[in-house]
């Protein structure tokens, strides 16, 4: 089923899960053991990350460095295979511009289509590491508007399938975008960020998934302003619950977001005290989910980042 289609369906809102795919090395075993602890609470479906793949130097017999491609993960795609194969869920597999020429990108949609996966995620992804702009990979996209725009056109007239006599469907995939609430950090104002958003859902977007938040209001008022700006398709809150005192500072600075005062001073007064840091922001984000529910939000996305504690509990808290 389409998630455009469980979110039309759905009566109350439910928890959305997002993993991160393992690192090469571990088995399919190991991920469905990390999956499991989710599979309690029956999720409609699970997101998989992509990361792009990355360069490293290595010095050659003549002390010269060279420039080699690394894969450091297992493919989205593959992940996706492996959860259908044990579990009776919905996957969507998220497909990034950088790293994928277009030729690449139909590809990875061939083989989504193959395994049956009919949803997906469309984001423009990250810049490279050591890169502080984004850069398009030759003969690809630069922007996720292009992406969900050349998707809609593949599955609506690919030659592949008209060749050999058989019907096409533009709307094949169930297409979500990501969207900042509190901006883009390369976005000169909320407004034209916004903007450019509306220009991904024209393009075909079914859906929007926002990144992460700690004070709901950010939520609330970004989504009247999506709402203002004639964006009409379902917003999805995406939340993470705060686990070490370091990640006051790391999060915001990878994600351009605020935390609010009042949880900073609350983890500070922890101090070095791991548990209690823990706990407080467990019950941040539950508090935060149960706000989102109470208000209509039509799922909650969690960001698991390759951690189940937390999230286990506070889904059991609000689900």
């Amino acid at each position: 089923m389409k998630v455009s289609e469980i979110l039309t369906q759905s009566t109350k809102a439910f928890p959305s899960i997002e993993i991160v795919p393992p690192l090469r090395g571990i088995t399919k075993n190991e991920l469905l053991e990390s999956i499991a602890p989710f599979m309690e609470f029956k999720p409609k479906y699970i997101n998989v990350t992509s990361h792009r793949d990355e360069f490293e130097f290595r010095e050659e017999p003549d002390g010269s460095f060279s420039r080699h491609m690394v894969r450091n993960r297992i493919s989205e795609t593959t992940v996706c295979a492996a959860i259908m194969s044990e579990y009776d869920v919905e996957v969507v597999p998220h497909l990034i511009c950088g790293g994928n020429t277009i030729e690449e990108i139909q590809s990875r949609l061939d083989n989504m289509a193959f395994l049956g996966i009919n949803n997906l995620v469309a984001l423009r992804g990250d810049s490279m590491t050591g890169e502080k702009r984004f850069s398009p990979t030759p003969g690809g996209y630069r922007y996720a508007s292009e992406l969900v725009e050349g998707i809609r056109s593949y599955q609506g007239s690919s030659s592949y399938r008209r060749s050999r006599g058989l019907e096409t469907d533009e709307r094949f995939f169930c297409i979500g975008v990501g969207a900042y609430p509190e901006k883009h950090f390369e976005a000169p104002n909320i407004e034209t960020d916004i903007a450019n958003l509306k220009k991904k859902v024209d393009a075909g977007a079914d859906y929007i998934i926002t990144q992460m938040f700690f004070d709901n209001q950010v939520y609330y008022d970004f989504v009247d302003k999506c709402r203002a700006a004639g964006i009409t398709v379902p917003i999805i809150p995406g939340l993470k619950p705060i686990s070490t005192s370091r990640q006051i500072s790391v999060l915001p600075e990878a994600f351009s977001l605020d935390i609010p005062l009042e949880l900073t001073r609350e983890i500070a007064k922890a101090g070095d005290n791991k548990d209690k840091v823990y706990q407080i922001g467990t019950e941040w984000c539950t508090a935060q989910c149960k706000d989102l529910i109470a208000h209509g939000a039509p799922a909650v996305h969690f960001y698991t980042m390759g951690k189940s504690g937390n999230i286990v509990n506070i889904l059991r808290e609000c689900f």
